[in-house]
């Protein structure tokens, strides 16, 4: 099911993108090229129908990518031989402390006392 529904949020994106490069907000691009060809529908009436497919599409690919995330493979309940679900927190891991790195060897240093006399 989840691969299913990832091939139809392919197939709506490709449309998509297709209807979204199709359409031009100022009435020209592509979509009066079609126009002008079928006298049926105006420019206008192409643009409507531009802009309610573009909308269709998007809803379409938020259901499809909703239903996706709801379908995702990998939610499985982790149970033990006796039948009961195991608790994934109730285990107790230790870290091992962290060493201290060796104290330098400090210059030994010269007082008054130890040092010889000329």
């Amino acid at each position: 099911m989840f691969v299913l529904l990832t091939v139809l949020i392919v197939i709506v994106a490709v449309l998509l993108a297709v209807v979204v490069l199709v359409q031009n907000s100022k009435g020209g691009g592509l979509a009066a090229n079609f126009a002008s060809q079928n006298q049926i529908m105006g420019v206008r009436k192409t643009a409507d129908v531009l802009e309610k497919a573009t909308w269709i599409l998007a809803v379409a690919m938020l259901v499809l990518c909703l239903g996706a995330t709801a379908l995702t493979p990998g939610k499985v309940k982790v149970e033990n031989t006796k039948g009961t679900q195991l608790d994934p927190n109730s285990i107790k891991t230790t870290v091992p402390a962290k060493q201290q790195a060796p104290a330098l060897p400090v210059a030994p240093t010269q007082n008054a006392t130890n040092t010889p006399a000329n």
